[in-house]
């Protein structure tokens, strides 16, 4: 996956992005392939204890919704 450019980044719409720690959007998941990348990342930010579980699982969950595995008509996804 191409490296998301600062204006591309720009675009992106906030609620297109799993987490906002401290004002700042982290992690977007506006693409099945950003939202890919997100999960993996998530996975090693955790277990370098960089991100709390708490977080963890909401990008987990972010990631799912935009990937299919989770049904936002019935789960929170916002």
């Amino acid at each position: 996956m191409a490296k998301l450019t600062a204006k591309a980044r720009k675009d992106i719409k906030p609620s297109k992005f799993a987490l906002k720690v401290d004002g700042v959007e982290k992690y977007p998941v506006e693409n099945k392939g950003h939202a890919k990348a997100a999960l993996s990342r998530e996975s090693e930010e955790l277990a370098k204890g960089n991100l709390t579980p708490e977080q963890a699982s909401k990008i987990k969950h972010k990631a799912d919704a935009v990937l299919g595995k989770t049904d936002c008509k019935y789960h929170n996804c916002k």
